[in-house]
C-alpha cells in the first residue's frame, strides 16, 4: 500500500525546517519532508567553498522565533548557519520528519483523489494531499556550456559543490565567475595558491561591510542580554527596508551613498586599468549587490590575473578566450551560480489536464504571492517567483505563515482542493510586472537571473518586506476555488 501523508515538504533547508516547524506547532503531525542531501541547511548544506558566508547580516539571517545570541561576527560563515539550521532540527523534534537521499523526480496531479502522487529518483513513491516546494532559488547549480570542458586534464568542480579532497597548495587555479561566490572565495584561497586567474563576464557592485569578528567579552554580553540580538534585527531590518527602497523606487533610484561606499572600496586597486575593468557601467541593483573588504586588494597581488575577455573554449592546459589568448591552469572552479531563475527546475510537476510547470512557465515563472499557481492544485511553494527582498529568512516566516493558514482553512471546513484562480493570479503579476518594468535599475541589459530568457521579471519583489507582510495578511480567500 502507498504511504501518505497530508503534507510532502520537498527540501530540508530554512524554508523546509520552517515549515515542518510550523506545521507541528498547528498540530499537523503527518508530514514528510524529502532532501536529497544526507543533512540539513539547503544551500548552507552544499555550499562549503572556502570564504562561504552569509551576504546579510547574520542577525536578519535567523528565524525571529529562535534568535541566535552569539554569531561569531555580524556575517555567519557557512558552518555557523549550518549548525543553527542543524539546531532548530534537533530542538523542534524534526528529524524524524526527515528522510535524507531522497530527491524527489516528479510529483503528478491525481484528479479524481485530489492528492500528489510523488516519486524519488530511489523508486520510493508516496502520495500527499498538499505538496510545499521548499526548493528556493539556490538548488540547482549552472553548469555553463563550456567547448572542451570534458577534455580538461586537470580538476574541475562547481563551487557549489567543493572538491574538499583537492589541495589547492601550489596550484593554477582558474576561477570561471566574478559574482557572490567568486568574490568569497578568491580572497580565501589566494595565500595556498600559486596562481589565480578570475575570468569576468560582468563586473559587480561590490560594497565594504562591518564584519569584524565579536570579541569574547562582546560574546558574553550577547548571550547575557537578549535585548541586544532583538535591538541589533531591528535595526538590520530597518536598514535593509530603506536600501531595497532606495534602489528600487519608481521614481527614480537614490543611491549616492552606496554608490560612494562603492568607490572608496573599489579606491584600493592600484592598477587603473584593473580598476576600470572591475567597474560596473549599468545601474545599482540591476545585478545582485555584493559586499567585501577583501576582494579588491586580490588584484595588487602578482598571482592574481583578472580576464574580462570571453571564453572560447577549455583545452586540456588551460583557458583559451576568443582574442587568442590563453591561461595556464591545473584548477577550474565553475563559480557560475545557479538556474536562480528557474523555479522547481529539478522536479517535472505534472498538474491538471497533464501540464508541466515547466510548460505553463515556458515565458518565466509567476505565481499568485510567490506561492500558489493556476491549473496545480494543492501545491504552494515557499521563496517562489517575485518574493526575494531583504532577507529571504524573513520572507519564509511570512509565506509558512500564509501556507498554514490555508492549510488550516481547508482543515476546518473540511475542503480537499485549493488551487488559486486564473483570474486572480493573472491580475497580482499584471499589477506586479507593472511595477517591475518602471524600475530603471531593472532594465538594464546585464545577464543574470533576475528575469527569464523571455525577458520576464521573475526574481525580485520590488517593494518592502513590510509591504509583503501586508499583502500576505489580506483576506484572500475568495481569490482562490475550494471544494
Amino acid at each position: 500500500m502507498m504511504e501518505h501523508q497530508r503534507v510532502l515538504i520537498v527540501g530540508a533547508g530554512p524554508a523546509g525546517l520552517c515549515m515542518a516547524l510550523k506545521l507541528k506547532e498547528a498540530g499537523i503531525e503527518d508530514f514528510v519532508v524529502l532532501e536529497s542531501g544526507d543533512g540539513v541547511g539547503g544551500t548552507w548544506y552544499w555550499n562549503t567553498y572556502p570564504g562561504c558566508q552569509c551576504d546579510i547580516p547574520s542577525a536578519l539571517y535567523s528565524f525571529s522565533f529562535e534568535k541566535k545570541l552569539d554569531w561569531s561576527r555580524p556575517f555567519g560563515d557557512q558552518r555557523e548557519i549550518a549548525q543553527y539550521l542543524q539546531e532548530i532540527a534537533v530542538k523542534y523534534e524534526l528529524l524524524p520528519h526527515l528522510r535524507f537521499n531522497s530527491r524527489v523526480r516528479d510529483t503528478v496531479w491525481d484528479e479524481a483523489q485530489n492528492q500528489w502522487s510523488v516519486s524519488t529518483v530511489a523508486g520510493e513513491t508516496l502520495s500527499s494531499d498538499f505538496v510545499v516546494s521548499a526548493q528556493g532559488m539556490h538548488n540547482e547549480p549552472y553548469i555553463p556550456g563550456l567547448q572542451g570542458l570534458e577534455s580538461f586534464a586537470g580538476t574541475h568542480f562547481h563551487s557549489a559543490r567543493w572538491n574538499q579532497d583537492h589541495d589547492l597548495a601550489g596550484r593554477k587555479v582558474a576561477i570561471i565567475g566574478s559574482a557572490a561566490s567568486a568574490v568569497q572565495i578568491a580572497p580565501a584561497i589566494l595565500p595556498q595558491v600559486a596562481e589565480l586567474t578570475i575570468f569576468q563576464r560582468t563586473p559587480n557592485w561590490i560594497l565594504p561591510k562591518d564584519d569584524t569578528p565579536y570579541t569574547p567579552e562582546q560574546l558574553e554580553q550577547m548571550r547575557a542580554d537578549p535585548d541586544i540580538a532583538r535591538q541589533t534585527r531591528e535595526e538590520i531590518f530597518s536598514w535593509a527596508e530603506a536600501t531595497v527602497g532606495l534602489i528600487y523606487s519608481v521614481e527614480g533610484a537614490q543611491t549616492e551613498e552606496l554608490e560612494a561606499a562603492f568607490a572608496q572600496n573599489i579606491a584600493v586597486v592600484e592598477d587603473p586599468d584593473i580598476r576600470e575593468k572591475l567597474t560596473p557601467r549599468y545601474l545599482l541593483g540591476a545585478k545582485r549587490m555584493l559586499m567585501s573588504n577583501h576582494y579588491y586588494p586580490l588584484f595588487n597581488d602578482k598571482k592574481v590575473t583578472l580576464v574580462t575577455e570571453p571564453i572560447e573554449r577549455i583545452t586540456a592546459q588551460g583557458v583559451m578566450t576568443v582574442e587568442g589568448g590563453f591561461h595556464d591552469a591545473d584548477t577550474l572552479v565553475l563559480a557560475t551560480g545557479f538556474q536562480g531563475s528557474r523555479f522547481m527546475s529539478t522536479i517535472d510537476v505534472v498538474g491538471e489536464n497533464q501540464l508541466s510547470i515547466h510548460d505553463a512557465w515556458k515565458d518565466g515563472a509567476r505565481a499568485y504571492k510567490g506561492m500558489a499557481t493556476q491549473g496545480f492544485p494543492n501545491l504552494f511553494m515557499l521563496y517562489g517567483p517575485n518574493t526575494n527582498s531583504g532577507s529571504m529568512m524573513y520572507m519564509i516566516e511570512r509565506q509558512v505563515e500564509y501556507v498554514v493558514e490555508k492549510l488550516e482553512y481547508m482543515a476546518s471546513y473540511e475542503r480537499a482542493r485549493i488551487e488559486i484562480k486564473a483570474q486572480a493570479e493573472a491580475e497580482y503579476n499584471e499589477r506586479l510586472q507593472a511595477v517591475l518594468t518602471r524600475i530603471a535599475a531593472l532594465q538594464e541589459d546585464v545577464k543574470g537571473y533576475f528575469r527569464a530568457a523571455s525577458g520576464r521579471h521573475v526574481t525580485n519583489w520590488p517593494f518592502t518586506m513590510a509591504a509583503y507582510t501586508e499583502r500576505l495578511r489580506e483576506d484572500d480567500i475568495q481569490d482562490y476555488l475550494i471544494s
